[in-house]
């Protein structure tokens, strides 16, 4: 049972974090003055815009995979290495902020969830996901920033 609720937490971690990964590279091109992404419509935060089946399935299960990259078009910064450089750095530091904010959570709650006495088994099992989910959210988050910032050409 722990097994499918591991992996339903993960796929909605995923659903969360692709969307706003991708969007950042999308929005930091698009405040440079690429509409690239814009204008074929992946400066969205709905997650069929940026879904690539394997590479979802990929992040659930192993919580290492991929999404389709949003276009960009650096002959349309004033700057073109500037400005890829920073659009490359959009995605990771979008991770790292929901990283950070997901630790916080999950510390957040250990510390409340100790001090309280629940009176059903529901709300301790409630509870329970609710700090696992935001550790699985850490854990992916931490991952794809740490794979992004593998300088690959």
């Amino acid at each position: 049972m722990t097994d499918i609720v591991t992996l339903a937490l993960s796929a909605l971690a995923v659903l969360i974090i692709l969307p706003i990964h991708e969007f950042a590279h999308g929005y930091m091109a698009y405040k440079l003055g690429d509409r690239t992404a814009k204008d074929m419509g992946r400066l969205s935060l709905n997650p069929m815009r940026h879904f690539d089946p394997l590479g979802a399935l990929c992040m659930v299960v192993f919580h290492f995979g991929w999404a389709k990259p949003v276009p960009i078009n650096p002959r349309n910064f004033k700057n073109p290495k500037k400005g890829f450089a920073l659009c490359a750095l959009a995605g990771p530091l979008a991770n790292l902020f929901m990283a950070f904010f997901s630790a916080f959570v999950f510390l957040l709650l250990n510390a409340v969830f100790r001090r309280i006495t629940f009176p059903s088994e529901f709300l301790v099992t409630l509870a329970e996901n609710t700090a696992l989910f935001f550790y699985i959210f850490h854990v992916i988050n931490l991952s794809l920033a740490i794979f992004n910032l593998i300088p690959v050409p």
